[in-house]
């Protein structure tokens, strides 16, 4: 798992005078939890940008003061207009300490409907799982090389893993082979042609029905 090295200023002065003058100086307020009270300090935006901006799930290693913590990202807020960061908060990992993340999905195989023409759609990119970090995973893993046109991967169709707990719905579909746009029009065309058939030869039997009624 990939885990981006941060170096920590641990903060002495709280409150929104000390965060605004952090943050004049290039520094991005950050708070860590774990056990006992949070650790307030400042970080460089070039050193969490890899953490931030990613579709990847990774671990950041946060040093403050030569003391080192494996972290996860809890929560960050960005400015309404400019959306830069405004904050961090971060969750210390802890022996035997489940912890509530998403990690994204990867797909395996190459799914039949795709090959004549079907295309993949993605529902959920992402899933919550609840789990301690030794069994931590970055990344959960779907076989789709079985997908038809129409048929979809759920969920529940994610094989299991030692200590870890999948919290979405089991029935949330996770991608979905649609039918082809082109394919669709042209049901849609055959099915009209259709119907307009069945008014005419409804409208034959209603003249024939007419004049057999005149004789």
């Amino acid at each position: 798992m990939e885990t981006v090295a941060i170096k920590g200023l641990k903060r002495t002065e709280t409150g929104k005078k000390a965060t605004k003058a952090l943050r004049r100086e290039g520094m991005i307020p950050c708070a860590m939890y774990g056990m006992g009270d949070a650790t307030h300090f400042g970080v460089s935006f070039k050193d969490v940008k890899p953490l931030i901006y990613t579709a990847s799930f990774k671990l950041a290693e946060i040093d403050i003061d030569g003391s080192k913590h494996t972290c996860i990202i809890k929560d960050r807020t960005f400015h309404p207009v400019t959306e830069e960061i405004e904050n961090i908060e971060f969750i210390e990992l802890l022996d035997g300490r489940k912890v509530t993340v998403q990690v994204p999905v990867k797909f395996e195989g190459q799914a039949p409907g795709v090959k004549i023409g079907g295309s993949m759609q993605q529902n959920l990119r992402r899933i919550t799982i609840k789990t301690t970090p030794e069994h931590l995973v970055d990344e959960l893993v779907l076989d789709i090389s079985t997908l038809e046109i129409g048929q979809s991967v759920r969920v529940r169709d994610i094989a299991e893993l030692e200590g870890v707990e999948v919290m979405n719905p089991g029935g949330t579909p996770v991608a979905t082979i649609e039918v082809p746009r082109a394919l669709r029009s042209q049901q849609a065309g055959e099915e009209g042609e259709e119907g307009a058939e069945g008014e005419v030869a409804e409208g034959e039997g209603a003249e024939g029905a007419t004049e057999e009624a005149a004789e």
